[in-house]
């Protein structure tokens, strides 16, 4: 084990869902404390570790020690999750690779199956999961679209995206129009019964509809997961060539293929060193505030993700 000194801890959807509905399966009895992103240095050993070393920045998950964790100044984790952070690289924007870019990752590559060339639709696409999708999207030679509010299309534009305003555009024509058959993988962090057949509907023959999420629930309440999870085994069943493809979560599947979560993490890390991606970090709040964290992540709204960061990281910054 290791301790490590907290520069920096992601916010997340699931972090929202977990505070306000503390009864999910999985989630344990109050009071726990939420995070499952990481980023800082490592300032003590555990007997017999040598490596790595004291004084290294690192990033990392909590899922390997139980829920949650990160919204803290020091952790403890196995030496074995721990990923080395590149001196240059800020520990925000670092721990943006941690669960958004992990999840974008998976999805996109592993169940979205996505090749250069084919087209993709992000919903969502300024958040910090729809960001990193575009990203990682645009790095695979892919045709990209992107749904989200008005404020936000010229991000989804930057971000090498054809943007499509969600709420004064019907995306599947939209999307008809612009490509004539359809997108090869829409990923869909948002859910909901009428979101999701939308989203099937813009699939081209032979494409593949990621869900990942239940964003709506913000607005919706638990009733959208449940008519979230219907019509996707609805869908599941429909003739036709077009699927939607199993996709355990990101978690779950790190925990099962630690291998697969700490070289594409290091992938990630060497990615935004060089340039190559550009993580959106939008607004760093500290430790103390984050009941305004959550506060700004509920308004929606925002690019990129939400940080909470400590003294320590304000004192480097």
């Amino acid at each position: 084990m290791a301790r490590v000194a907290v520069e920096a801890a992601g916010v997340s959807g699931f972090d929202l869902m977990y505070r306000r509905w503390r009864r999910l399966p999985g989630c344990p009895p109050v009071p726990f404390t939420l995070g499952e992103d990481v980023v800082g240095r490592i300032d003590k050993l555990g007997p017999g570790v040598s490596t790595p070393t004291v004084g290294q920045r690192v990033a990392a998950t909590t899922w390997s020690v139980g829920f949650g964790g990160g919204y803290t100044e020091s952790i403890c984790l196995p030496v074995t999750d721990l990923v080395s952070v590149p001196e240059g690289v800020d520990a925000a924007v670092a721990t943006c690779l941690v669960a958004n870019y992990l999840t974008a990752h998976l999805h996109l590559h592993r169940y979205g199956r996505a090749k250069p060339g084919e087209r993709l639709l992000v919903h969502g696409a300024a958040g910090g999961v729809g960001s990193a999708v575009l990203e990682l999207g645009r790095v695979a030679g892919l045709e990209m679209f992107g749904t989200a509010s008005r404020r936000n299309l010229p991000v989804v534009s930057d971000l090498g995206a054809e943007p499509i305003d969600y709420r004064s555009e019907d995306f599947v024509a939209r999307i008809a129009e612009l490509t004539g058959d359809g997108v090869d993988v829409v990923v869909d962090p948002v859910g909901g019964a009428r979101q999701l057949l939308r989203s099937y509907r813009a699939l081209r023959r032979g494409g593949r509809l990621v869900w990942l999420g239940v964003a709506a629930t913000r607005d919706g309440g638990l009733g959208v997961g449940f008519t979230s999870i219907v019509l996707v085994s609805v869908l599941r069943r429909l003739p036709g060539s077009r699927s939607v493809p199993d996709t355990p979560d990101v978690g779950t599947h790190a925990l099962a293929h630690p291998d697969w979560c700490r070289s594409t993490l290091s992938e990630l890390m060497d990615l935004t060193a060089s340039g190559s991606i550009r993580p959106l970090v939008a607004e760093r709040f500290p430790l103390a505030d984050a009941r305004a964290a959550h506060e700004r992540l509920e308004r929606g709204g925002h690019a990129g993700k939400v940080v909470l960061v400590t003294d320590t990281y304000r004192r480097v910054a």
